[in-house]
Formats: structure tokens, C-alpha cells, sequence
């Protein structure tokens, strides 16, 4: 390139973006590692975990609660959301007016997975993370 290279950093090494997204998906492979003998992908495991978060209390779950939470493209938690009832961990009932609402039950084996997921993912990220904290 010329003198007139229009990045700040000298290289990836030194952009914060980079190495953001470097580590997130070294982060990502590795859960993905600890997933797979349980059948989710990280994606997969994260829907799932938050349509269980979000049913806690009792409230009604919409695919489009799970969009606003997390910030990811509707169509990409549909299309993981189908996955999701195809592997019958979830039920997504008929809509009542909305069809972009879409409520969703875990189902009895959706919540035996997430029971086993959870604690697997926890140890992973406590693992991963407490390399990052100083002594």
C-alpha cells in the first residue's frame, strides 16, 4: 500500500476492532468445542439460554423479546429459532395477531439441555475470562 494507507494502526495488531473480533471468535470456537457433544453450536446455545432466561417469571416469550435483547438480526433468530424447533427444544405457537411476534416455549427437553448447557457454559467463560483479569 501507499503512504497514504487510510488506517490509524499500523496493523491489525493494533486496532482495538480487530482484536475484539479475533478474540471473540477464539472465544466462540472454544465454546463451540464444548457444545458440540451436546448438539448446539454457540448461537443455538444462546437463544436457547435466553428464551429460558426470559421465561423466569412467567411472561410470555416472542422471538422478537429475544431480538430486542440481544441485538441480532430478526431473520437470523427466526432461522435459529426454527433449528431450534426442528431439534424439539422449542415450540413456536401460533401468533395471535403479530405475526413477527412469534411466542416460544422451551420444551421439556429444551429444558433438560439448557440444564446441562448452562453450567457447561459457565465454567467455559469463567475459564476464558479469568485469564483476562490482572492478578
Amino acid at each position: 500500500m501507499t503512504a497514504d494507507w487510510p488506517s490509524r494502526y499500523a496493523g491489525p495488531h493494533d486496532s482495538p476492532g480487530f482484536i475484539l473480533w479475533r478474540d471473540f471468535m477464539a472465544w466462540q470456537r472454544g465454546l463451540n468445542a464444548v457444545l458440540r457433544p451436546l448438539g448446539l453450536t454457540q448461537p443455538q446455545f444462546a437463544i436457547l439460554a435466553v428464551f429460558g432466561w426470559l421465561a423466569q417469571d412467567g411472561r410470555e416469550v416472542t422471538q422478537q423479546a429475544v431480538v430486542d435483547l440481544v441485538g441480532l438480526d430478526r431473520m437470523h433468530v427466526s432461522q435459529i429459532s426454527k433449528r431450534l424447533e426442528t431439534d424439539g427444544l422449542i415450540r413456536r405457537l401460533p401468533a395471535q395477531s403479530d405475526q413477527r411476534a412469534k411466542p416460544v416455549a422451551l420444551t421439556a427437553e429444551g429444558e433438560a439441555l439448557l440444564t446441562r448447557a448452562l453450567p457447561l457454559v459457565e465454567e467455559y467463560d469463567r475459564a476464558c475470562f479469568d485469564r483476562l483479569r490482572p492478578e
